[in-house]
């Protein structure tokens, strides 16, 4: 399975593109703008995307790409999210003011997108892929994903303030199953903005240092940082790199820009 970084930055700027990772040719996690990076015939191919959570710099692109493949795609697009994410796009996206509804052009019987509800730990299979709905703690109703991959899994934590025990526990039972091929975990904010990151239900690196010690002393994995706020980007990866110690590697997801899993 190869993992594509669009985007991972917590923010816009020259360079920075928000959260969409693409699993394999079919497959988006999370929509924010660096889903702007596909050409027309990559976006073309996208059949499902899976939403953490309802906000901008996670959804961005999405009613972009309608727009742009809405009208060349054979079968609706399948959205998939909580239950109170895709409430939040209805009434603030595709409201026929902020943008066309979607889910019901060019007609109800076959829109652009389909909007489906998923749960919390629930198990799917999109495009080939085995797929695990995880709890996330954030400002809104949020998710994080594991995906099977051939060397194990790949957990995403979402957006998260961290202190949910029930993900880690995932975390454990994962690796012991199947092991973990990878973890990419948001670290938004440096230790001098640990205030606005407890607030907005985010992580900073001393934050982030708490979270990692439930891991324990046999986690051998790679841990990714995502979205890293950009003018912060260069003072959190010095934190974060502090934080170092026994089996963690601790990677700038900036720098990569695909990995096999």
């Amino acid at each position: 399975m190869q993992l594509r970084v669009l985007g991972c930055s917590g923010a816009i700027a020259q360079g920075c593109r928000t959260t969409a990772f693409r699993l394999g040719e079919r497959l988006l996690v999370d929509a924010g703008t660096g889903v702007g990076e596909l050409r027309m015939d990559e976006l073309l191919a996208i059949d499902h995307v899976l939403l953490t959570h309802s906000h901008l710099d996670h959804i961005a692109a999405l009613p972009l790409m309608l727009d742009a493949v809405g009208a060349h795609r054979h079968q609706p697009l399948q959205v998939h999210a909580l239950p109170a994410t895709l409430a939040a796009l209805r009434q603030h996206i595709f409201n026929g003011t902020i943008w066309p509804d979607f889910t019901r052009i060019p007609t109800p019987a076959q829109p652009f997108v389909q909007l489906q509800p998923l749960a919390l730990g629930q198990r799917l299979q999109l495009a080939g892929l085995e797929i695990e709905v995880l709890p996330a703690r954030h400002s809104v109703p949020a998710v994080g994903y594991a995906v099977r991959g051939t060397q194990g899994w790949w957990i995403y934590s979402g957006d998260t303030g961290g202190e949910e025990p029930a993900f880690w526990q995932r975390v454990h039972a994962l690796a012991a199953a199947d092991g973990v091929a990878a973890l990419f975990i948001e670290t938004a904010f440096s230790n001098q903005e640990q205030a606005l990151a407890r607030t907005s239900g985010h992580l900073a690196p001393a934050s982030l240092a708490r979270e990692l010690q439930q891991l324990g002393p046999g986690a051998a994995f790679p841990i990714y940082i995502t979205h890293a706020k950009p003018r912060e980007s260069q003072r959190i990866m010095r934190e974060v790199q502090a934080l170092e110690q026994g089996a963690f590697t601790l990677i700038d997801l900036q720098t990569v820009d695909a990995l096999e899993l």
